[in-house]
């Protein structure tokens, strides 16, 4: 508990020391440059190949505790299937890692066994996230969370990956994700969905969105009351909720009301279009009043009409940087938005250069004489 207390309290020395006066400040970051290190620490972390330079300029707190537990730390890493090379990235990643007592780390390791396939599995998640792993605080809150979730038959996968990228999900009371995940399945069921399917659109929506436990569950509500007011049908919001990947909790009212209020003016657009629009591209209600602004002002910028945008109305996903490049690569080409379908641009990376692809604009050199000038159109 000491330990835990330490850290917490180190945690937050940045912001004591922006409290302070600048003489105080620097004198306190003086002494606490020149606390003593745990020589035994530092030795440990060496045989084990750890950049002590990395873990001192990053964490140098750590090195200076009276209490750490290297050898146990790593033994029970190489027990899960780590090596040296691992062993050491974890450790410098996240030194406070040996300041966790072992029995604690292995009782851990038991919890995260129950929702990993395998070590191997399991090794990843740590390497990657070492923090979600090394915290051992609420641990009989990780407990029953993670039995709540396997009594929905959510899979190992999904469980694992909301316990690593998402950890502060875990530590507070079931009772609160309970809540959450009963409205979830409230707003499924709704808005048309099949029971049988529940257990697989949840899972969906966990995995494009670990944090979605965190958001509290008059998010939701608030969030689909204002888009039934806007006249959607249970079936258009149930793919709203899929296609925005749960991020519709995270939306305000307020500001999808602005947003959607732009959009219909800007495009002149009534009330029934105004909804295609927002169902071919979902993220409007998402992006913020300022930046919906920028990318109109952008794309008007190089010529495009309002009507263009109506019709391709994807468009707006793309930053304005990225919308000019694409125009630029394909006027290189020959071909001009401005006269054509802005779907040719829309898309990932992947999907443009498909697109420009299909295109054929540029004249290609025989196959058989690869050196042959190019024709030109009259010839």
């Amino acid at each position: 508990m000491l330990r835990v207390t330490t850290a917490s309290l180190c945690s937050y020395c940045p912001r004591i020391r922006l409290l302070l006066s600048p003489s105080v400040s620097a004198s306190t970051v003086t002494s606490q440059s020149k606390r003593l290190e745990n020589q035994h620490t530092v030795n440990a972390l060496y045989e084990l190949s750890v950049d002590i330079q990395k873990v001192r300029k990053l964490k140098a707190w750590v090195l200076s505790e009276s209490s750490a537990y290297v050898p146990e730390t790593a033994d029970l890493l190489r027990d899960m299937g780590a090596d040296t090379t691992a062993i050491a990235r974890i450790l410098e990643t996240h030194p406070e890692a040996v300041l966790c007592r072992p029995e604690d780390v292995a009782a851990q390791r038991d919890l995260w066994v129950s929702v990993c396939p395998n070590k191997r599995e399991l090794m990843s998640i740590i390497e990657k996230f070492p923090a979600s792993f090394f915290t051992l605080t609420h641990h009989s809150n990780q407990q029953a969370n993670i039995l709540y979730l396997q009594s929905l038959r959510l899979s190992k996968r999904i469980i694992g990956k909301l316990m690593a990228s998402a950890p502060q999900s875990f530590c507070r009371p079931v009772e609160r994700n309970q809540e959450v995940i009963h409205t979830l399945r409230e707003t499924y069921l709704d808005l048309g969905g099949d029971e049988g399917n529940l257990r697989v659109w949840l899972q969906k929506l966990l995995s494009q969105n670990p944090y979605i436990l965190l958001r509290p569950a008059e998010a939701w509500r608030d969030s689909l009351g204002f888009l039934r007011e806007q006249g959607f049908t249970t079936e258009e919001l149930l793919n709203l909720v899929s296609s925005l990947r749960a991020s519709i909790s995270e939306l305000q009212p307020e500001a999808m009301r602005q947003a959607l209020l732009y959009i219909e003016g800007v495009l002149a657009c009534s009330q029934d279009e105004l909804k295609q629009i927002v169902i071919r591209c979902p993220a409007i209600l998402y992006y913020s009043l300022p930046i919906l602004v920028g990318r109109f002002q952008g794309l008007m910028d190089v010529g495009v009409s309002m009507e263009q945008v109506k019709e391709s109305p994807n468009v707006l996903e793309l930053t304005t940087q990225i919308v000019l490049y694409r125009i630029q690569k394909l006027a290189s080409y020959g071909y001009d938005v401005r006269a054509g379908s802005l779907d040719v641009i829309v898309g990932t990376k992947k999907d443009f250069e498909m697109s420009y692809g299909k295109l054929h604009l540029r004249q290609q050199r025989p196959l058989f004489n690869p050196v042959a000038p190019l024709r030109s159109a009259e010839e």
